[in-house]
């Protein structure tokens, strides 16, 4: 660090007591110290303290510069907290930062959890429906929540999904003179008076949670019928490939059920579903919604020829449905190359449009048929989908 202007300084329910002689030299000597009410109560901020606005910008201190400025944070403020936000709008000699142990430290020390084996969440600022891909039996996982009010609410969200059963630690004011620590089951839950700062630990039973396999079933989205069904999905999957933050666009989207799976499927991963009709764009939100998405999947009401201009570039690209020569000539010239393509078809027309362009620039065509045991006057039979043509290249 050659001149930093900002300390980026972790607290703990104990505030000063806990902080070294750096953080309390930074703190003396600042000319501003903008943090939380609470972090400013701690450290005795006094006339130099400045709270940050509603809603939350980092704004106050980018035109601070020129200024010795702290930044009070909760704990270590690059673990769900301000410290990502501000180095990303700062240049790497500008700031230095001095982390107090983690809220999640801090709550396994307490429960004798391994943390190395425990998933930690922030969930002070995201909906619960984030927990849906992680919650099952056997895995530990602590979230930090909006405040004491959300702990009640949470408990009720994981009832209402089948978790009642789990047994909730609520975690109060960790490191602290207040720290209070209770635990109550999710469908009884009936603690008063939490206090902020709160997180809690799920231990979670009831429910088998969500499968982690390709292919889930189809009740688990809300669709109208135009849904790549589960045997395809998988195999549509397995030929896009996944891998941890990559793109995917999902153009024809459907039921956006092919979008869902991408995201579930690996961390950091997005997706950028395309569908032309608001009608089906309803269930695409509903999946959205429901899998707790909101921050790795986009949805755009539009033709998929028109929405790819706007689009970032992609590491792979599913079509569904529309697939038509204009499209695919568009996507050949915009795709990067290396853009790992995957197209199903269960029309003639598309087949044969599939069958042109395998021979023309190569990949992979697979012809699928699927039949299932359905009732056949009193007796059963097999019935037959669809067949469906898969067309796979890498441009």
């Amino acid at each position: 660090m050659s001149d930093p202007w900002v300390t980026i300084i972790g607290l703990t329910e104990s505030g000063k007591a806990d902080l070294g002689v750096a953080a309390i030299e930074a703190i003396e000597n600042a000319d501003l110290v903008i943090g939380g009410a609470r972090h400013l109560e701690l450290v005795a901020a006094g006339d130099k303290g400045q709270p940050w606005p509603i809603p939350f910008a980092i704004t106050p201190v980018l035109e601070a510069r020129g200024k010795q400025v702290v930044v009070l944070a909760s704990s270590d403020p690059f673990w769900f907290g301000a410290g990502s936000t501000l180095a990303d709008a700062l240049k790497p000699g500008e700031w230095t930062a001095i982390p107090a142990p983690s809220t999640f430290a801090l709550a396994t020390s307490t429960l004798g959890w391994r943390l190395e084996e425990t998933l930690c969440m922030g969930l002070h600022a995201a909906p619960f429906e984030q927990l849906t891909p992680v919650l099952c039996p056997g895995q530990k996982i602590i979230a930090t929540v909006r405040d004491g009010a959300a702990v009640g609410e949470l408990a009720s969200w994981l009832t209402a999904n089948g978790f009642g059963p789990s047994t909730l630690h609520v975690l109060e004011a960790l490191g602290g003179p207040r720290q209070n620590v209770r635990a109550a089951k999710a469908q009884t839950f009936d603690l008063k008076d939490v206090q902020a700062p709160v997180s809690v630990a799920i231990t979670p039973a009831g429910s088998k949670g969500l499968p982690r396999a390709s292919g889930l079933d189809n009740d688990y989205f809300a669709h109208d019928g135009q849904i790549t069904k589960q045997a395809v999905r998988a195999m549509t999957l397995s030929a896009l490939a996944p891998s941890p933050g990559q793109v995917l666009w999902d153009l024809g989207a459907g039921s956006g059920s092919i979008s869902v799976e991408w995201c579930l499927s690996a961390p950091r991963t997005r997706a950028y579903a395309v569908e032309r009709r608001e009608d089906r764009a309803v269930n695409i939100r509903q999946n959205i919604q429901r899998f707790g998405l909101g921050h790795r999947m986009e949805l755009t009401v539009s033709p998929s020829i028109e929405a790819l201009a706007d689009l970032p570039d992609p590491d792979a690209v599913f079509i569904g449905g529309g697939a038509n020569k204009d499209l695919l000539s568009a996507l050949w010239d915009r795709l990067p190359a290396g853009t790992r393509l995957v197209v199903n078809g269960v029309t003639l027309d598309t087949e044969t449009l599939l069958a042109e362009w395998h021979a023309a620039k190569g990949g992979h065509l697979l012809r699928v048929e699927l039949s299932e045991v359905q009732p056949l006057g009193s007796m059963r039979g097999w019935t037959p989908a669809r067949p469906v043509t898969q067309w796979s290249v890498t441009t």
